[in-house]
């Protein structure tokens, strides 16, 4: 059986930027990993950050201490999904769901989603701190 050719998939730096000694250069990314890595920036990327694509990332940042309630999680379902859906087209989003962690101040993101070329479903986890300092104690 012959190996598929992802090259299509694209390639980039590695997230976070690595640096190696051995070859004077950064790590790359290819294929489903610079898909992966493309989700975790958008994901991590506020709305208006970047100064050439002001309409880039998911702006979760304004979320952080609201409650954390069925509407909220709802939003941040629909937040994700639709970040998802505009900036990253090598995917099909097939579910975004929050699962909220009250104790521990953190809503869990389950993305469930395809690469459209390949066909290929993946899962990613991406906790969403919704308290700052949650290990202080009252």
């Amino acid at each position: 059986m012959e190996s598929l050719d992802k090259s299509f998939l694209g390639a980039g730096w590695n997230f976070p930027p690595t640096f190696r000694r051995e070859w004077y250069g950064e790590e790359m990314a290819a294929g489903e990993d610079a898909v992966r890595n493309s989700i975790e920036i958008i994901l991590n990327t506020i709305t208006g950050e970047r100064v050439m694509l002001p309409n880039y990332g998911c702006n979760l940042q304004p979320h952080v201490f609201d409650q954390m309630n069925v509407p909220t999680v709802a939003m941040v379902e629909k937040i994700v999904k639709d970040a998802l859906v505009y900036h990253e087209p090598r995917i099909i989003v097939e579910s975004v769901v929050a699962t909220p962690f009250q104790e521990e101040g953190r809503l869990e993101i389950n993305v469930e989603y395809s690469i459209i070329t390949t066909n290929t479903r993946y899962n990613y986890v991406f906790p969403f701190y919704m308290k700052e300092a949650t290990n202080i104690v009252p």
